[in-house]
């Protein structure tokens, strides 16, 4: 049996889209990164904890296998997380204005005796914005709970000049990936 450890809607939406049957876990992890590591080893500490923690949910059940997932938005070496308020979101948008940053997603499957992961990593380039369309946007409320203050699947997808990556893993679950880390553990992909 497979089971999502997360509280996103949108992985448990992109999940769907490969046709796996899977039930989905609520696990709280703590997402504080370290001093001294790189945003790619935080955002896979991050995903592999939340893996272990659904596995161990579950009391490690022999037949279980676990997917863990998380996603940040990256630049210069900080990582966005999700705003606390609207000045925050508003914040993250000025910064990330006519630059490209990283989005950094990346899933871990496990279960008893396994453990095994992939990253993938896009690259996104904002337009120019304008205090309007920050404020704008901000005043949609799309903002909240999205890592760097955006939804790429929502009216965010207008402030975004190029992307060269996973539109699903800047979503929250890069699909390729997942469909073939499943596919390599036996899971039969619809």
């Amino acid at each position: 049996m497979l089971h999502l450890a997360s509280q996103s809607p949108r992985r448990r939406q992109l999940l769907e889209q490969l046709g796996v049957d899977f039930s989905v876990l609520d696990v709280d992890v703590p997402e504080q990164r370290a001093v001294g590591e790189s945003p790619q080893a935080y955002v896979g500490r991050v995903a592999g904890d939340k893996a272990r923690a659904g596995l161990a949910k579950l009391g490690a059940a022999p037949d279980a296998r676990v997917l863990g997932a998380d996603t940040e938005v990256v630049l210069d070496d900080e990582v966005f997380g999700k705003p606390g308020d609207a000045a925050e979101a508003a914040a993250m948008l000025r910064r990330l204005s006519g630059r490209t940053h990283a989005v950094i997603s990346t899933v871990w499957l496990v279960d008893a005796r396994h453990e095994h992961c992939v990253t993938c990593v896009s690259q996104v380039r904002f337009a120019s914005l304008d205090e309007a369309a920050i404020a704008g946007y901000v005043a949609t409320g799309e903002s909240f709970g999205k890592a760097g203050g955006y939804a790429i699947q929502g009216r965010g997808a207008a402030l975004i000049e190029h992307l060269d990556g996973s539109y699903s893993g800047v979503m929250g679950l890069p699909l390729f990936e997942t469909a073939r880390l499943l596919r390599e553990a036996g899971i039969v992909i619809a």
